[in-house]
């Protein structure tokens, strides 16, 4: 099994909304968990920089994370978006197949 969890924020709950939706109707993700709004304090050329963003929880497996990736991106206002992905050592096998099963 190669389910993976890909990590990435939106500026607000609709960009979040319709790229969970886009990523699950298209069957490139299982399931994607659209977390409480945050704030994120980072360095952006050279400044402290500080932004509201929706974190995304996006279940799928390894061999679709080009795809994912691909997906974000085309959606995504940010120059420089967060997309990083985890690959799950272990989990409840039932939940991973059914990752599998609904994936493309």
């Amino acid at each position: 099994m190669d389910a993976m969890l890909v990590i990435t924020n939106m500026p607000d709950r609709d960009r979040a909304e319709a790229l969970a939706r886009k990523l699950v109707d298209s069957r490139l993700a299982a399931c994607v968990n659209i977390m409480a709004e945050c704030d994120s304090i980072y360095v952006w050329e050279g400044k402290t920089e500080s932004a509201r963003e929706v974190p995304l929880l996006i279940k799928t497996q390894s061999r679709h994370y080009r795809s994912v990736e691909a997906a974000i991106l085309d959606d995504h206002p940010y120059e420089l978006p967060e997309i990083v992905a985890v690959s799950f050592s272990d989990g409840l096998p039932e939940y991973l197949r059914w990752i599998a099963t609904q994936t493309l």
